[in-house]
C-alpha cells in the first residue's frame, strides 16, 4: 500500500484552506500591512500548492510555473512594501 497519494491529497486540501483564509485576510484586512502580508503568504501558498500538485501528477511543467510565481511574488511584495513606506517605487 502506497501512502504518498493520500498524504499529497491531505496536503492539497490543507493548502487550499490556507489559501482561502489568506484570501479572506486580503479582502477584509484591517490595515494595508495585513493585506500586504496576506498577499505575500498567498503567493507562497500558491507556489507550494503547485509544487505538491506537480508531485501528485508527476509533471515537471508545474515546477516552472511555481518558479515564475515565486519570482513575481517576491518582486511585487518588495515593490509594494517600498511604495507603502516611501510613497514611490523607483527613485
Amino acid at each position: 500500500m502506497i501512502i504518498l497519494p493520500y498524504v499529497l491529497g491531505i496536503c492539497l486540501f490543507s493548502m487550499s484552506i490556507s489559501m482561502f483564509l489568506c484570501l479572506i485576510r486580503l479582502v477584509f484586512g484591517p490595515s494595508i500591512v495585513d493585506r500586504l502580508l496576506a498577499l505575500d503568504t498567498l503567493f507562497l501558498n500558491s507556489t507550494c500548492f503547485l509544487i505538491v500538485l506537480g508531485i501528485y501528477w508527476t509533471s515537471t511543467h508545474l515546477f516552472e510555473a511555481a518558479l515564475l510565481i515565486i519570482m513575481l511574488g517576491f518582486i511585487s511584495t518588495m515593490a509594494l512594501a517600498r511604495y507603502f513606506t516611501t510613497g514611490h517605487v523607483i527613485d
